[in-house]
């Protein structure tokens, strides 16, 4: 499996994987490893072979949030400096994962904290491993939330629920996340991978172009009036109706058939 800066990529059919391989530092980002998943999720939104994405770790860790060890809490700093800094890291990542014209599947198989649960809950699907657990670690290090977290997890839990998690930042073990609808399904550890490759398959075999679509119009509806998103869906409509999968589509139901779209 190619590895970059400690990000293992692999193409497995028309699913990429992406494997954050720091087993040591429990998945731990440096700003290589997640420039390397930003510049991987665009190549994977761009390229028509590719129909899915799978994100996941290695070890007892999906990913530990970002790698503080280069002295983040100390040096000299001018006014800009920290926006400036997670503008274009931690946010950029949340925005390619968020972006990516592919559907993204996490498979969280342990923890997942501070940047890499932020991470896991961009995601368009999330799977996680019973072992698995995801923790706001920001208020414990006297930190505000970043990497998007203040913006996705009020639209996922609530308000309430999401200052309960980053006022305390207690660990919320995978099947309580499960409960209260963060991830989409817990599994027992040894089936996590096995219950991944089955449905990154079943993306893979959809509609590429209409997952996208739909993906943009789940994001735009959730930020619009009625009338805004009533209009964007008539034109996601107007779009998806001109790619080759919608036609497909359309004539496999005529014929009493099952589809074989090709994600043009």
């Amino acid at each position: 499996m190619p590895m970059t800066a400690g990000i293992a990529h692999e193409v497995r059919g028309q699913v990429v994987h992406l494997t954050l391989d720091r087993p040591e530092a429990l998945n731990a980002l440096t700003p290589d490893m997640r420039d390397a998943l930003v510049a991987r999720l665009d190549e994977a939104s761009a390229d028509p072979q590719v129909r899915a994405v799978v994100l996941t770790g290695t070890g007892r860790g999906f990913c530990a949030g970002a790698d503080l060890r280069g002295g983040a809490g100390s040096g000299d700093r001018i006014p800009g400096d920290v926006a400036r800094t997670i503008r274009l890291g931690a946010q950029r990542l949340i925005a390619a994962v968020l972006d990516c014209e592919k559907p993204v599947l996490a498979a969280v198989n342990g923890t997942a904290a501070g940047l890499g649960a932020h991470l896991a809950f961009a995601c368009d699907l999330i799977l996680a491993a019973e072992s698995a657990r995801f923790i706001e670690v920001f208020v414990r290090r006297g930190l505000v939330p970043d990497a998007g977290g203040a913006y996705l997890l009020p639209r996922l839990l609530g308000p309430h629920r999401a200052k309960e998690l980053m006022f305390f930042g207690d660990a919320l073990p995978a099947p309580d996340a499960e409960r209260l609808g963060l991830v989409n399904r817990v599994v027992p550890d040894a089936e996590l991978e096995k219950t991944a490759h089955e449905w990154a398959t079943r993306l893979a075999a959809a509609p590429t172009r209409a997952l996208a679509l739909t993906k943009q119009l789940v994001h735009t509806c959730m930020e619009s009036d009625r009338a805004s998103a009533f209009a964007a869906e008539a034109w996601a409509q107007e779009i998806n109706m001109t790619t080759e999968d919608a036609r497909e589509g359309l004539r496999a139901f005529v014929e009493r058939r099952g589809p074989e779209f090709r994600g043009r």
